[in-house]
């Protein structure tokens, strides 16, 4: 209204609003509702590409004065576009609308369009991606392929004794479907001569996670020699769910210069994974189908630590991007001890976020600036 009285004829809104699911929805009944306030046509131009965290979703969108949408740009590409829109109310008004994504393709082009970025403007030339034969770095190999091509991705196997053949086998089909350089590094050796220069200092131990996680520092300095040997960026494939509670190995698993699952829960991992296979199949269904496992030991499944997921990941978007506290969500009909096990992995492990790589935000809270905790925090949740 003060702009209509100051004589303002359209509502010109220049911006970089970053993404997150259901965005756009939100802000187009923004949009549309200061139109109709205002009697002004709005025209909002929104920026395109990724920075760091962030990526910015385009959708660019033109309503008349009276709320109607007239225009709305792609999603995550570029548009120049023309929209005829009467000052004076009278006329005919012109412009096409581009249908918003599913739900599921948004967030694939959202990370696809982040990693991409990242990679380019910040001068690599390539990714290397540790390819296990699971579903978090299927994944991560795809969307890096899709985002950058086939000749800027490296994938690489790091099989152990814990490793199953079918994990190999699956690794491999990913890199042939995908058409990547693929090549085959066995930890064994280095696992075993490290398990030898400590072996007096270990005597009278069980085997546990210590020795678990010396194979994922193993893998993590098998790929940095890769990447300072020939340049490419290694990409983290943890997810979120894993983040949020700590289930990752620092300077193992989490090494990289880019996390593109750091904001994905795990099962939309499985949607995604799903989603990306019906564009033209790529990830081996076994390696969508099969108990996720981190085969650090023999017979490993990641339920042997952690609730499945299909309720963790549910416990976690309540504590960690609602705020909801623990009698909150065992309000909810959660297990009460399983929701304070959960809370307590999420706020132990903030050390560790700390010293993860950036990833693409895809929702409301994304760990890092969204979600700025202290470490050092002696407070803990409830246990009713």
């Amino acid at each position: 209204a003060e702009q209509a009285a100051a004589g303002a004829q359209i509502l010109l809104n220049i911006n970089a609003s970053p993404f997150h699911r259901g965005k756009a929805e939100q802000r187009e009944v923004m949009l549309a509702e200061r139109a109709r306030k205002t009697g002004l046509p709005v025209f909002y131009l929104n920026l395109v590409g990724g920075q760091d965290e962030l990526v910015f979703d385009g959708a660019s969108v033109v309503f008349d004065a009276s709320g109607e949408l007239l225009h709305r740009s792609p999603q995550f590409e570029e548009d120049f576009f023309v929209v005829e829109v009467p000052l004076a109310g009278e006329g005919a008004a012109s412009g096409s609308v581009t249908p918003l994504l599913e739900p599921v393709e948004e967030v694939y082009r959202a990370l696809e369009t982040g990693l991409g970025d990242y990679v380019r403007k910040n001068g690599f030339g390539g990714v290397v991606v540790a390819v296990s034969g699971g579903i978090d770095s299927a994944l991560t190999a795809t969307i890096a392929t899709d985002a950058l091509g086939a000749d800027a991705v490296w994938g690489v196997a790091m099989p152990s004794r814990f490793s199953s053949s079918h994990s190999l086998e699956d690794a491999r089909a990913l890199a042939e479907n995908l058409g990547i350089r693929f090549d085959v590094v066995p930890i064994d050796g280095v696992f075993q001569a490290e398990l030898d220069a400590l072996g007096e200092v270990f005597a009278g131990t069980r085997f546990g996670v210590a020795e678990e996680n010396l194979q994922a520092r193993v893998r993590g300095a098998i790929l940095m020699a890769i990447s300072n040997k020939f340049g490419p960026m290694v990409v983290a494939t943890g997810n979120k769910s894993e983040m949020a509670v700590g289930y990752a190995t620092l300077y193992g698993d989490m090494v990289g210069g880019y996390a593109v699952l750091k904001d994905v829960f795990k099962t939309l991992v499985y949607d995604l994974a799903r989603w990306r296979n019906k564009q033209g199949e790529v990830i081996p269904q076994r390696t969508i189908d099969k108990p996720p496992s981190a085969e650090l030991r023999p017979d490993q499944l990641d339920t042997d630590s952690l609730p499945p997921y299909e309720v963790l990941d549910q416990i976690l978007e309540r504590y960690v991007e609602r705020d909801l506290g623990v009698a909150e969500i065992v309000s909810e009909g959660f297990d009460p001890g399983l929701v304070v096990r959960v809370a307590l992995m999420v706020d132990r492990n903030e050390y560790k976020r700390r010293q993860a790589a950036p990833g693409v935000k895809i929702t409301t809270k994304a760990f890092g600036k969204d979600r700025r905790l202290p470490i050092t925090n002696a407070y803990r949740p409830d246990e009713t």
